[in-house]
């Protein structure tokens, strides 16, 4: 069973290898709230996420048990860079299966370490039952990313450093996935720190624990789809929910749209890049789905920062048009020398920067002698916006707007 004297011998032992990341006030999301907020950044974790602390407890474990032989995982990409790094410090053979949807940035890390990587089946769940046919197969030994004991403890091992920094602690907001971080940290926080609550927090594309923490009883889930690649957990593990059912008080659940908003407000305002599943928990702030005491000290864990780069110039872009700093128009013209130059000067004289512009003259669904001319713009804001349609209707252009 997991305890914390478990949990004290994972922090010795990972205590030389994995970094003791940065436990900072937060004072922005501060005064938004009303609590005071603090962010654990495992984002700048060795691996680039907590994960690394349970795969190389659970590895380092297996070494001291003498047991060298290789090991096998599946991961969407945090569990199996922890893995691979833990499996090339103690010089042991890795291979890990990764779903065929997972970021390349993630399947790049992993074979960096020097792990091999075989791509298969849509999801974890997927992935995770061709791994443990792989591994009986091959005789490798399983290091499953949350259900485990060791890995469990290892993963604990961001609450007590959490502790050591800000003792008095009202609450923990855990990011939820398969639920080994959120298991571990609530064993080692009622036993530190019985008062703290425990508040974990889920995407609403990957439902299967909230359900289950709902119901009170293990619950899968047919699919799953969510920007929080790291927690797209489908099937419910009946050992971390009976964890969860025991030591978390509060488990909430946001949208994609949340969690877009949230990681574009972490690196805008807090300077801090996170992926997906490390954004939930400061979603679940800024969306008012946490209920404490005014003034309550707040631990937020951002679990991880292996954010892919076309997703997140998806989710500026997206972030950007939302906040009126971005506008897209297609304008009917006249197709005739001057036309253009009078719309642009228009925006010129607003000072709207056009930073695309493309010209068709030649669509079927125009008629003869007109053209469109369809721009991106950076903007201001709503006030902004509105005067630049003003401007154009007072000047008898015809327009729409793209999203």
């Amino acid at each position: 069973m997991l305890d914390l004297n478990t949990i004290k011998q994972a922090y010795q032992r990972v205590s030389g290898v994995v970094h003791r990341t940065p436990f900072t006030h937060a004072p922005i999301l501060s005064k938004l709230s009303g609590y005071e907020v603090y962010l654990k950044k495992e984002n700048l974790q060795r691996t680039g996420a907590f994960k690394l602390r349970g795969a190389f407890n659970k590895i380092a474990v297996l070494v001291e048990k003498g047991q060298k032989g290789g090991v096998v995982a599946a991961s969407a990409g945090n569990h199996a860079q922890g893995v691979a790094y833990a499996a090339n410090y103690f010089s042991i053979e890795a291979t890990i299966v990764m779903p065929e949807s997972t970021p390349l940035t993630k399947v790049l890390g992993v074979k960096e370490f020097g792990a091999n990587v075989i791509l298969h089946g849509s999801n974890y769940d997927e992935a995770y039952a061709y791994a443990v046919t792989f591994g009986k197969e091959n005789n490798y030994t399983f290091v499953h990313p949350f259900t485990d004991d060791e890995v469990m403890a290892g993963q604990a091992t961001v609450a007590l450093e959490m502790f050591e920094e800000v003792e008095d602690l009202d609450a923990l907001v855990v990011p939820v996935g398969g639920g080994g971080l959120i298991s571990g940290m609530a064993v080692a926080s009622k036993a530190l720190h019985p008062a703290c609550k425990i508040i974990g927090v889920s995407s609403a594309g990957a439902p299967a624990l909230k359900q289950s923490y709902d119901a009170k009883n293990p619950i899968d889930t047919l699919s799953v789809r969510t920007i929080a690649d790291g927690i797209a957990v489908r099937d419910t593990s009946p050992i971390t929910l009976a964890y969860i059912l025991e030591n978390v008080e509060t488990f909430e659940s946001v949208c994609e749209d949340e969690i877009a908003s949230a990681i574009l407000f972490l690196l805008e305002k807090q300077k801090v890049l996170v992926e997906g599943a490390g954004a939930v928990g400061v979603a679940a702030l800024l969306h008012n789905k946490i209920d404490l005491p005014k003034g309550s000290k707040v631990g937020i864990v951002l679990s991880g920062g292996n954010i892919d780069v076309t997703m997140l110039s998806l989710i500026i872009e997206k972030g950007l048009m939302k906040s009126a700093r971005k506008m897209k128009l297609q304008v009917l013209l006249v197709d005739k020398p001057g036309a253009l130059h009078a719309f642009t000067k228009i925006l010129t004289d607003i000072g709207a920067n056009i930073v695309h512009i493309g010209y068709d003259r030649t669509s079927i669904d125009l008629e003869f002698g007109d053209a469109h001319v369809s721009v991106s713009l950076e903007t201001k804001g709503e006030e902004h916006q509105a005067l630049i349609r003003q401007k154009l209707k007072e000047s008898g252009f015809s327009f729409s707007e793209g999203h």
